[in-house]
């Protein structure tokens, strides 16, 4: 069973004017990725714009995703985790997912709390069973913000007991509840993995002993998010703390008007891709651009 560490990017995906997936811009982003160094990267999460997405366009995703990071590995001998996307608030749906990311040969497959259900404790436990059967490595996606529940840490002990839950990725926003599951399930599995999903708290959690981050401002510097997860997880806090400072105006301006609306603008400015998202999401509003741009500036990226 493996063991996620390192920066792993949420990916966006990049869209034309028309809402339609930019596929070769999706393709080019991988690139960057890879070029940058990152350790892994999330296709189909939330910053991909996933609900809106049809099977066919995660489909064709998935297919880039490997093609570029088999090319890769191929060419320079190092191992890049992909990790896809599966969650759903149906369980059987989410078991079908996890079966299609099996199929394509992921690492693993990033499954989130059931939302707009509500469900009960017990619901949560038994949706990660179900997924926990497929026999792919899982990773918990707790993230009480979107989903309207938080998985506790008592809940994510008994997840953590179940055969294949190699990880969670924490995005309650809550360090004291990050500390206690690192305390009371990494001391019981010490291969499960705590990966903030707030880039803002990546230095916080692994310096409290947690194993990484699946970024999204990464989608735009790949190379510096790297830079601070190694140096915090070698220890060298000196170096992850000026990194950390530096870039945490833009930590703070990549939320600003949402996401992913806010970090695809300011890669828009970079002249990454266009700043395009599709409905129910818009583009940002003129004062957050003002927010993000001066960021960029402040942060000198």
């Amino acid at each position: 069973m493996i063991k996620l560490s390192g920066a792993m990017t949420a990916l966006v995906t990049p869209m034309h004017e028309d809402e339609s997936v930019d596929y070769e811009g999706f393709r080019t982003l991988v690139k960057q990725q890879l070029e940058g160094g990152i350790d892994g990267i999330l296709p189909l999460g939330t910053t991909a714009e996933t609900p809106t997405l049809t099977e066919d366009e995660e489909d064709e995703i998935i297919k880039i995703a490997f093609e570029e990071v088999r090319a890769f590995e191929k060419a320079n001998g190092k191992k890049i985790n992909i990790i896809l996307g599966a969650g759903s608030n149906c369980t059987r749906d989410a078991v079908r997912y996890c079966e299609r990311a099996k199929k394509a040969g992921a690492d693993a497959a990033l499954v989130v709390t059931p939302y707009y259900n509500k469900p009960s404790n017990e619901g949560i436990f038994r949706h990660f069973e179900a997924v926990s059967k497929v026999g792919i490595p899982i990773v918990v996606y707790n993230i009480q913000g979107r989903t309207g529940k938080n998985i506790d840490t008592p809940t994510m002990a008994r997840i953590a007991d179940l055969p294949n839950i190699i990880a969670v990725k924490e995005a309650s926003g809550n360090i004291n509840q990050m500390m206690e599951v690192i305390a009371t399930v990494k001391s019981k599995h010490p291969d499960f993995a705590v990966i903030s999903g707030d880039d803002g708290l990546t230095l916080p959690l692994i310096a409290a002993g947690g194993d990484g981050v699946f970024s999204v401002v990464s989608n735009l510097i790949p190379g510096l998010v790297t830079e601070m997860t190694h140096a915090a997880l070698d220890g060298d806090l000196k170096k992850a703390r000026e990194l950390h400072y530096r870039l945490l105006p833009f930590f703070k301006a990549a939320f600003v008007d949402g996401n992913p609306t806010s970090i695809k603008y300011a890669m828009s400015v970079k002249g990454m891709m266009k700043p395009c998202v599709r409905l129910p999401l818009v583009e940002v509003t003129d004062s957050a651009k003002k927010v993000i741009e001066s960021a960029l500036k402040e942060c000198n990226i």
